[in-house]
């Protein structure tokens, strides 16, 4: 505890650069994902591709991607942006399942009675299928966010600021204190995240406040198997 008052200020610049680098992958990630998600379960070929592909993009190691990244986008080799959009690549990977999934779950039924009383097919998915597929989108969402400022810690190996400074210094100097220290900060920003998704779901999606316990355990699952 003496370490952390006595670097307070790095420690909470560090905290704030980790947060403010992993919004944007999970925005991202939730925003392209749900059209993919859609699209995948209207056709079988398609979301077999779609999901083919997303999974073989997950497997590729972080550093590699960090790092090849700036091939790619034309940027200089530590530049946070490599990190970012690499990071976008892994939460889009995971959430288009679990969208998928989330979608494939609305009734066929209830889809048919929409369609029945004139909901256009674009209504329909604003007003019946995006709704009800909203507890699995977001228990999916969730895994990202937690995934993601996870991830972010390898962002260190290439130059990038964040809490991952704190594991390669405290290495270096045989000081555990220091790497204790980041793992404890990645945790808590981890469970403000998550904290946060939860309140924006009860906010967002009132409706799933009725949901059945069963229901809600069923769409964490998903989103855990996705995981």
């Amino acid at each position: 505890m003496v370490w952390l008052w006595q670097n307070l200020e790095l420690v909470l610049g560090l905290a704030l650069d980790h947060a403010r680098l992993s919004v944007v992958p999970v925005l991202v990630s939730l925003v392209a994902s749900i059209p993919l998600g859609w699209l995948a379960s209207q056709n079988r070929t398609l979301r077999g591709v779609l999901l083919g592909i997303c999974g073989i993009l997950f497997t590729i190691p972080s550093f590699a991607l960090f790092t090849s990244m700036s091939l790619v986008l034309g940027t200089r080799i530590l530049d946070e942006a490599n990190v970012v959009v690499s990071l976008c690549i892994y939460g889009v990977a995971v959430m288009v399942r679990g969208s998928a999934d989330a979608f494939a779950s609305v009734s066929r039924d209830v889809i048919g009675s929409s369609t029945a009383v004139g909901f256009s097919r674009w209504g329909r998915f604003w007003a019946v299928e995006l709704p009800l597929a909203g507890p699995v989108v977001l228990a999916s969402i969730r895994v990202v966010s937690v995934t993601t400022v996870s991830l972010l810690s390898v962002g260190s190996l290439v130059g990038v600021t964040t809490l991952g400074y704190l594991f390669l210094d405290g290495y270096q100097r045989d000081f555990p204190t220091e790497v204790f220290i980041g793992i404890a900060f990645i945790v808590v920003i981890a469970l403000a995240f998550d904290g946060l998704l939860v309140l924006l779901g009860k906010i967002l999606l009132p409706w799933t406040r009725a949901l059945p316990k069963k229901s809600r355990a069923s769409a964490t699952r998903v989103a855990a198997e996705v995981s």
